[in-house]
């Protein structure tokens, strides 16, 4: 699919994943014992006698694999997806060892730069899915989408 330019995007538009992304209890671990070492992240008979029930992965995880769908989902910004802050981001339900994700992308706003006119911002609903079809993190992201040439 070619890249995508403001003048290409509309609200109301929808891009969905490319593939999917299976997570393992060894990916949940690993990233924790890295980055967020809290006992729910790292220790499955731990995490029982959590919030969780058991083994849940960090939201920073979950982010990292969001991101990973985005990047080869069939939402291309032109230029890449260039991040300029976050209206939202929650986590509404964890993700769990097994769960297949994929994501779902609907441009919410596309508003042209006042101040550099050969870019503009577009505001986008990311949606990340377990399989079962349940939402585990929706991000509302202000983009850096370039114009065409002339735009």
């Amino acid at each position: 699919m070619d890249e995508l330019h403001l003048e290409d995007l509309a609200p109301g538009q929808r891009y969905g994943s490319a593939g999917r992304l299976t997570v393992g209890a060894d990916e949940i671990t690993a990233f924790a014992g890295q980055f967020d070492p809290q006992p729910f992240h790292l220790d499955d008979a731990a995490a029982r006698n959590s919030v969780f029930g058991g083994l849940a992965a960090s939201g920073w995880h979950t982010a990292a694999l969001t991101m990973r769908l985005l990047v080869e989902s069939d939402f291309r910004p032109a230029g890449g997806i260039v991040g300029a802050g976050m209206d939202e981001l929650r986590w509404p339900r964890p993700v769990r060892p097994g769960d297949e994700l994929r994501v779902e992308t609907e441009v919410l706003e596309v508003r042209p730069s006042r101040s550099r006119p050969e870019q503009g911002m577009v505001k986008a609903r990311t949606t990340t899915f377990n399989g079962r079809g349940e939402p585990v993190q929706v991000l509302v992201a202000n983009l850096v989408v370039p114009r065409r040439a002339g735009g």
